[in-house]
């Protein structure tokens, strides 16, 4: 029978239409952060974004990115690894930002306040990491092993993930710019380091912030087949 591509479409807005935003705050260690959860009808699964250095969870190539996520029937939670106090530090001293530890320990905190705000629905947690957030992502994942389902990196920094690497059972997605040379090279010695189920793409023609025309819709697309086939399984 052939494929009608307007099935596909009109199914995509009507889930666009259907999906359910909140404004939510996460509380960790006695410290709150703020973050947008996007739910969709029979999602199958959440992915939790990890934001890199200097950015936050109003980054527009994430929110682009975590768009693709939605239509394709995942929910998303875009969320603030720092406070508001935070941040402004961070951009004075650039140190936060390298703080894995803390940003990893964040990143539980959403995994839990997730698998309690769902809990009994079984759905699948996954993580979406950009640069330095891709380290926490992965740390994050070895600490709740049971909860996450999968990872996708974005021109990510996984090598400042250290000993965690070996430890990661999750399936993981490096996806690199083929123009950020440096980068490349610290994932392909990452990549062998990881002790889970692990790829890496490289995306032709794209710098390390992926602006160039379509280089953002193919991280997208590599991120919802990744998510699609691991949280599946």
């Amino acid at each position: 029978m052939a494929h009608d591509d307007r099935g596909g479409l009109a199914e995509g807005k009507e889930r666009q239409h259907l999906a359910a935003q909140d404004a939510v705050r996460v509380s960790v260690d006695q410290v709150a952060v703020d973050g947008d959860l996007v739910r969709v009808p029979q999602a199958g699964g959440i992915v939790v974004f990890a934001h890199g250095s200097g950015s936050s969870r109003h980054s527009l190539r994430n929110k682009r990115v975590a768009d693709h996520l939605q239509r394709a029937g995942f929910g998303t939670l875009l969320l603030d690894l720092l406070t508001a106090d935070e941040e402004q530090l961070d951009l004075r001293s650039r140190e936060l930002r390298f703080d894995i530890g803390l940003l990893g320990c964040r990143l539980v905190g959403a995994i839990d306040w997730l698998a309690a705000r769902f809990s009994g629905t079984e759905l699948p947690i996954a993580l979406f990491g950009a640069s330095t957030g891709a380290a926490a992502a992965l740390v994050a994942a070895v600490t709740r092993a049971d909860r996450v389902a999968a990872v996708v990196s974005r021109g990510g920094r996984p090598d400042l993930a250290g000993p965690a690497l070996s430890r990661v059972r999750a399936p993981t997605l490096l996806v690199v710019g083929a123009l950020d040379p440096q980068v490349l090279e610290l994932n392909r010695a990452a990549l062998g380091r990881l002790g889970s189920e692990a790829s890496l793409e490289v995306v032709p023609g794209a710098s390390h912030l992926f602006e160039e025309p379509g280089a953002l819709e193919q991280v997208a697309e590599l991120a919802v087949g990744w998510f699609t086939r691991w949280l599946a399984t």
